[in-house]
């Protein structure tokens, strides 16, 4: 767990650590760093970005973000769609596409490790979360 918490500082220097935002097509889907308390935070489970019963939420396995078969989802390994969702900072400086498909070369830089966060759950989008949270 502290590896991945490294990897996190390393790739998010600490002055732009924050206000990274998931974005598919023009839709905000949710604060990849705000904290698990902000009510944009995919981490928080019961805000709109991070509820598993949210159609919009990266962790609802049945909407469009949160099905491992949907190709806008980050959670399709073989998804090159331009659907999956960009993250990008407060100006605009693009990040990467949040995906687990650790081949496409334009994905955020901790693919392999998201990708083997979701493996490691076997797939269990609740346990992504927490994971991924408890890293961030």
């Amino acid at each position: 767990m502290k590896t991945i918490s490294l990897i996190f500082l390393i790739i998010f220097p600490l002055n732009i650590f924050a206000n990274i935002y998931l974005y598919s097509d023009n839709d905000f889907i949710g604060c990849l760093d705000c904290g698990k308390y902000s009510s944009d935070s995919i981490c928080n489970k019961y805000g709109s970005y991070g509820s598993k019963y949210n159609s919009d939420s990266i962790f609802n396995k049945y909407g469009k973000y949160g099905s491992k078969y949907n190709s806008s989802s980050p959670w399709n390994k073989y998804s090159s769609s331009n659907d999956v969702p960009k993250a990008v900072d407060s100006s605009g400086n693009f990040y990467g596409y949040f995906t687990i498909n650790k081949y496409r070369s334009d994905a955020i830089n901790f693919s392999r490790d998201l990708a083997n966060i979701y493996d490691n759950a076997d797939g269990d989008l609740e346990d992504v979360q927490e994971i991924l949270c408890d890293a961030l």
